[in-house]
């Protein structure tokens, strides 16, 4: 893994496949890291130029100075590619939280974005696991997050994944150590209560986001696993609605990750589109 300075910050960054070829952007869920990815790098490397990013607070990324908001988030990572010295239209994939990211980054600047790949993505409805409610809560929220180790790691693990046996003890270390990061807890909390609260994900950024994309009609793709328990299958849906030209699956069998848990699926899936922008 590689570190870059941006404005400021340690930023983590992992890159495979030829710095030439066209760009894949890969971003994360709320409290995870780049790892989150790590099965697509070789099913995207042999034809692209493949960069999973630590968004800015998350994995072993330092945060940006000013308070995490999902613009924050989204430059954040505009920032890193062009630290990278990547200007080229790029190719966004963003799981949960990463979803919203790509999105904001997109209403951002929409000339540097050739596709977006939308994976179980926040943004579609207000539903959302109880564990991320009750982070709401005054104090609550910053115990629970202060209290991730190896006892409680592996029951977060568990959500994520319909096939129990991906919560590795890899995964389970990960968790831990992304936990013990100063920035963790304080990040957490600012996007969590930014996004929503104990009754669920806010309408208003939603539907604010929603109607900035309106209209931009970039070839998308929108992927969730039926058996997503931290933003259900039932926002596919809506998440259609909002994006009528994109293409859709659902995952059968799948958590919260399809890109983990149907590696070869998820990238069949999507490279025949990225395919065709370059065509």
């Amino acid at each position: 893994m590689n570190h870059l300075d941006v404005r400021g910050s340690r930023i983590r960054f992992h890159e495979t496949g030829d710095p030439a070829a066209p760009p894949v952007v890969l971003l994360h869920g709320i409290g995870r890291s780049l790892e989150d990815w790590e099965p697509q790098h070789s099913r995207f490397e042999d034809g692209y130029r493949v960069i999973s990013i630590d968004m800015p607070g998350f994995g072993l990324s330092q945060r940006m100075p000013t308070p995490t908001t999902l613009p924050v988030l989204a430059d954040g990572v505009w920032a890193t590619l062009d630290t990278l010295g990547e200007t080229r239209p790029v190719h966004l994939m963003g799981n949960s939280l990463g979803g919203a990211v790509s999105m904001t980054m997109l209403a951002a600047a929409p000339d540097r974005v050739a596709t977006l790949t939308l994976v179980n993505s926040a943004g579609f409805g207000k539903e959302v696991t109880w564990a991320l409610r009750i982070l709401a809560v005054p104090g609550l929220g910053r115990t629970m997050l202060r209290n991730i180790d190896k006892r409680t790691a592996p029951r977060v693990e568990r959500t994520l994944f319909r096939d129990r046996a991906l919560v590795t003890p890899e995964r389970v270390e990960m968790a831990v150590r992304i936990a013990r990061q100063p920035d963790f807890a304080p990040v957490y909390l600012e996007i969590a209560r930014e996004l929503g609260g104990f009754g669920g994900v806010a309408p208003g950024w939603r539907s604010t986001l929603l109607a900035t994309l309106a209209g931009l009609n970039k070839p998308t793709m929108i992927t969730w696993g039926d058996r997503d328990r931290i933003l259900p299958s039932t926002h596919l849906a809506a998440a259609r609605a909002a994006f009528p030209h994109a293409r859709s699956h659902m995952f059968r069998e799948t958590g919260h990750m399809p890109q983990i848990e149907r590696p070869d699926e998820f990238a069949g899936l999507v490279r025949p589109m990225l395919a065709e922008v370059a065509a």
